[in-house]
């Protein structure tokens, strides 16, 4: 039975034919050992889902001890103590002779669990489909029935040349960008004042890199996510950073490498408390209106703005912005 058209649902009636974009956290934590990775499962079960927690293989395995952190990450994901099931792991890069392993035992052991698998120093396109490949292989060996959310880093040249390519592969669900090796690539043409600010938003090499990964991501309904912030003892400067990469480069989701800086990156990502009351009054005369054109406090809005306001409702929900509560019944049940 076809449902009646002024009760569709926003993602049903909006996005026919197109890719919407995910509905995930705008805070990526990452913890390399147990102990981290322990804190922030526990700090996560009192913030709530407002951010992801990233388990690190790659910086976060001594040598030689890989296998045996990846099976701690692994048995991590699958606890109860992963209870919100909003926890990834970033494997080995494609040269190191462990990705596949990684891969075997996050997936394999915890597919059912794991949040998203994020891929770093990918040098083209071709690497990058191998890896994800592998990963959707896996979970289906694995009897998983989900595609594998997948995360890539942007963060070499080669990389950054097939970003518009690597946001099409499937099951891309975030462009991550990695400044600290962007930078280091450029083998010193690029001052390392630049891996922080104001120099991460000014340099003409960084923004244009940025610039470059907001918007293949934006264009194939991938997410893009900010690089970490270097100042650990200053939050303010950590929400300063954050509503910069959001609201003048476009980026919809922020690193955090401390406990301290979820708070801030969550606070500078969140949408204006205003503009969400006005974006759940507008889609609730549009859903009356048949999702046709309606007036709005003297203006006129369609599926164009519609598409805006749902997202906007979305991101408020995953920031834990307030959404009044007849929006949020009628589209959040």
């Amino acid at each position: 039975m076809l449902t009646p058209v002024s009760q569709r649902h926003p993602t049903e009636a909006l996005f026919a034919g197109e890719k919407s974009l995910p509905a995930i956290p705008a805070c990526e934590h990452f913890a390399g050992s147990e102990k981290l990775i322990l804190k922030a499962l526990e700090l996560q079960d009192r913030l709530g889902s407002v951010f992801d927690i990233t388990c690190d293989c790659e910086d976060g395995a001594e040598a030689g001890r890989e296998k045996e952190h990846a099976e701690m990450i692994a048995a991590l994901l699958a606890s109860a103590r992963n209870a919100r099931k909003m926890a990834g792991a970033r494997i080995h890069d494609y040269t190191h002779p462990h990705w596949k392993k990684d891969i075997d035992i996050l997936v394999g052991g915890a597919g059912g669990a794991i949040a998203y698998v994020t891929i770093p120093k990918c040098t083209s396109v071709a690497q990058a489909t191998e890896m994800v490949a592998y990963i959707q292989e896996t979970a289906k060996k694995a009897k998983h029935t989900r595609v594998i959310p997948v995360h890539i880093l942007i963060e070499t040249h080669g990389a950054l040349h097939d970003a518009w390519e690597l946001a099409q592969l499937p099951g891309v669900q975030v462009l991550d960008f990695g400044l600290m090796d962007f930078v280091s690539g450029h083998h010193g043409a690029i001052h390392a004042s630049n891996m922080r600010s104001p120099g991460q938003f000014e340099h003409p090499l960084v923004v244009h890199a940025k610039m470059q990964v907001v918007s293949a991501a934006l264009a194939h309904g991938v997410i893009p996510a900010h690089n970490v912030s270097l100042d650990l003892k200053n939050p303010y400067n950590v929400f300063r950073d954050a509503w910069k990469a959001r609201n003048d480069f476009g980026f919809l989701r922020m690193w955090s490498i401390h406990p301290s800086q979820i708070q801030p990156i969550v606070d500078a990502m969140k949408p204006d408390l205003g503009e969400v009351a006005d974006g759940a009054a507008i889609l609730l005369a549009a859903q009356r209106a048949n999702w046709g054109p309606i007036q709005y406090a003297g203006e006129l809005h369609d599926r164009a703005t519609y598409r805006y306001f749902w997202e906007l409702l979305q991101k408020a929900r995953v920031t834990g912005v307030a959404i009044p509560e007849e929006a949020a019944a009628t589209f959040f049940q």
